[in-house]
């Protein structure tokens, strides 16, 4: 095993993890509401902007998503899509050069994947579910995940990538 493997599963990445799992699929389950369905806003795709500071988010985003769904009531469809689209978006998030633009990959990519198996299962039109997912995406965002990000930022700072 490399060093950098090494030191990502470390212990205090692991519970980092784990904590943003937990957080994200309590905060989803509770908010059920309005967590799940073709018109949603899921409050906890907030969280999905922290791999812009720690790639140790992207397992924890991707475990949370994948409870919260398993939680969810659409099925094996929701749990793996959803749950894949929350890793690609979360891997891309990483890559992202400030805090704005890292709001960017979970919108685009939950807007088109959730969008898309949604439209099917609800049998509505793609562009309406793409649209209701997307502006949903926007609002967990652009308003209240950019912020988070930028407070976090300035109190403790981002891990540096080589």
């Amino acid at each position: 095993m490399n060093e950098r493997m090494k030191e990502f599963l470390t212990i205090k990445n692991i519970v980092i993890s784990a904590l943003i799992a937990a957080i994200y699929a309590t905060v989803t389950i509770i908010l059920a509401p309005i967590s799940y369905g073709p018109i949603q806003v899921r409050v906890s795709e907030a969280l999905t902007l922290l791999p812009y500071l720690w790639p140790q988010a992207i397992p924890g985003l991707f475990i949370g998503c994948l409870i919260a769904n398993f939680a969810g009531g659409f099925g094996i469809i929701d749990v793996v899509f959803g749950s894949a689209a929350t890793l690609i978006a979360a891997i891309i998030t990483s890559r992202m050069p400030t805090p704005y633009l890292a709001a960017v990959p979970p919108v685009v990519v939950n807007s088109l994947v959730v969008g898309g198996y949604l439209s099917i299962l609800a049998k509505m039109p793609f562009i309406y579910t793409a649209l209701y997912v997307g502006l949903g995406e926007i609002v967990a965002c652009a308003f209240l995940g950019i912020p988070l990000i930028i407070f976090l930022e300035k109190k403790y700072g981002k891990e540096k990538r080589e």
